[in-house]
């Protein structure tokens, strides 16, 4: 609902004392009884202002509403919330319609153990603004999985495997656990669920430097200005994603093709595996398994595989059983060639000369260091884009197309590269038929953000696989072979070096990769 006249909101976040002397906090190192006692000048930080802002939806339908989905976690109404909430329902609606369509696999997962851990049930909507519900992206920063945890705090904190085989960052449940995990660790620390979201994403040394800097504030809007820039967009994006889900329908957004969990059941494995002559010889869909496990990174499980717990879809598991004698003798022989030079935890390294060596990681020792740990556990938004950046200070560009002969929507939205979805709500269209001398508005983002680059990710490759078109990957600084297989929709490692006549596995920065 647009409202007929220019709202003026002013927003000012709560500083409140010009300067602070001698703010004196006391701090003990994890592990130490020792206390430092720091002095430290406050200066007053300018609070973001919001004037003549123009609404697409009417601030008295949504600030009841978010008042009404509080439980545990506040839901903050604010023009900050706002622009997200419309960002959602009008920028990016195809970003809620995906999340729409992917929850019913991912819920039951996070709800299962957010309640093992007693956390709060609205915590699963963490994962969509972390992945956009994708269990194999990958950031730039390195961080992977649903809840984008840092390789160094996956393994060492809480316990990982991470090698050339597995990544358990990217196994929905093992992912999901360590997360509430760390979630509780936070909360333990703060004792507030917003301070506790915006540490899930700077780092709790971060968090605890801006409540010093903005003169010992306890909430995140005392200290939102005191945070790294791309964390003040990280709460406010939350609240507006939890919004977008809960009272989607009212905004006409539906998911079209909801994804279903595919019901399995496990086995144990304790040696080599092939996992195409597992699927052939039972008579699975290998891409059902490669579903099923994606923190299995190649075709394979290696030699050295003890206690591996390998999850196959339901449906075929009787015939599995009668024959499964037959099935693992062939899917465990190990092929006439292997070398299998890699222990188990190992961590491959690949200089940009091109040599490779392997470091075996540290003891494990579930606990986290957090006035030492001033690195987020996963990645910040930075990485990729500033949140707030991209939704309150660069709006989209409005752009008009008329239709032609022979013209169709999907070619339309690959020309502009806006998703299908999105062009149909910008012009209201509820079918795809257009006709020609026809009139769309087009809007053209300066940027997204990361949890929507997420949700789309590997769409346009993907396609281009099934289609059998010819497509090359330029091998980028910290690229390998199974995180470019994940980019192209799971192709395996093996087929990659078929495809490119390779006898190692080793990619220098440069390298074209045929991967189709």
């Amino acid at each position: 609902m647009k409202l007929s006249a220019a709202k003026k909101l002013c927003f000012f976040l709560g500083l409140t004392a010009s300067t602070a002397l001698a703010q004196t906090e006391g701090k003990v190192a994890s592990g130490s009884n020792q206390t430092d006692t720091t002095i430290t000048t406050i200066q007053t930080q300018p609070a973001p202002i919001f004037v003549e802002q123009t609404w697409l939806i009417d601030p008295a339908i949504v600030q009841p509403r978010l008042q009404n989905l509080q439980k545990e976690i506040q839901m903050t109404y604010n023009p900050m919330v706002h622009q997200f909430v419309e960002y959602f329902a009008y920028r990016k609606p195809s970003f809620t319609k995906t999340m729409l369509e992917r929850k019913d696999i991912y819920f039951p997962i996070y709800e299962k153990y957010l309640k093992k851990y007693g956390l709060p049930d609205e915590l699963k909507y963490l994962s969509l603004i972390e992945s956009g519900l994708n269990p194999k992206v990958l950031s730039r920063a390195g961080a992977g999985g649903l809840w984008q945890f840092m390789p160094r705090t996956a393994r060492l904190d809480f316990g990982m495997r991470i090698d050339e085989y597995v990544d358990e960052r990217f196994d929905p449940e093992k992912s999901t656990e360590s997360a509430c995990r760390y979630l509780k660790q936070l909360y333990n620390i703060f004792g507030d669920w917003q301070m506790v979201l915006a540490s899930y994403n700077t780092g709790p040394g971060n968090v605890k430097r801006a409540i010093r800097k903005c003169g010992g504030g306890q909430t995140f809007w005392e200290i939102y200005n005191c945070l790294p820039r791309e964390t003040r967009g990280y709460v406010p994006q939350y609240i507006g994603m939890i919004y977008m889900m809960n009272f989607h329908a009212d905004h006409e957004i539906f998911p079209e093709a909801s994804e279903v969990a595919i019901a399995h059941d496990t086995i144990h494995v304790n040696s080599f595996l092939d996992l195409d002559k597992l699927a052939t010889m039972s008579n699975m869909n290998l891409e059902d398994i490669q579903k099923l496990n994606p923190h299995i990174l190649t075709g394979i499980l290696p030699g050295f595989t003890r206690n591996f717990i390998l999850r196959l879809p339901k449906s075929e598991m009787a015939y599995f059983r009668t024959n499964r004698p037959m099935i693992m003798d062939s899917a465990t022989k190990l092929p006439s060639v292997i070398i299998e030079n890699l222990q188990p935890g190992a961590e491959v390294i690949v200089t940009q000369n091109g040599t490779v060596t392997t470091n075996q990681p540290a003891e494990s020792t579930n606990t986290v260091s957090y006035e030492q740990e001033t690195q987020p556990a996963v990645a910040a938004a930075v990485v990729e884009d500033d949140i707030e950046d991209i939704v309150i200070n660069k709006k989209p560009k409005k752009q008009y197309y008329t239709v032609r002969k022979k013209d169709n929507l999907t070619d339309i939205a690959d020309k502009f590269d806006v998703e299908l979805y999105d062009l149909k709500v910008w012009n209201k269209l509820h079918r795809s038929t257009i006709i020609p001398g026809q009139k769309l508005v087009i809007y053209k983002e300066a940027a997204i953000t990361s949890s929507v680059k997420y949700a789309r990710s590997n769409h346009k490759e993907k396609e281009a696989v099934k289609k059998g078109k010819v497509r090359f990957h330029k091998v980028q600084d910290g690229d390998t072979l199974w995180n470019i297989s994940m980019r192209y929709g799971g192709i395996s490692i093996d087929k990659l070096k078929k495809l490119n006549k390779m006898r190692s596995s080793t990619v220098k920065s440069g390298m074209k990769i045929r991967v189709s």
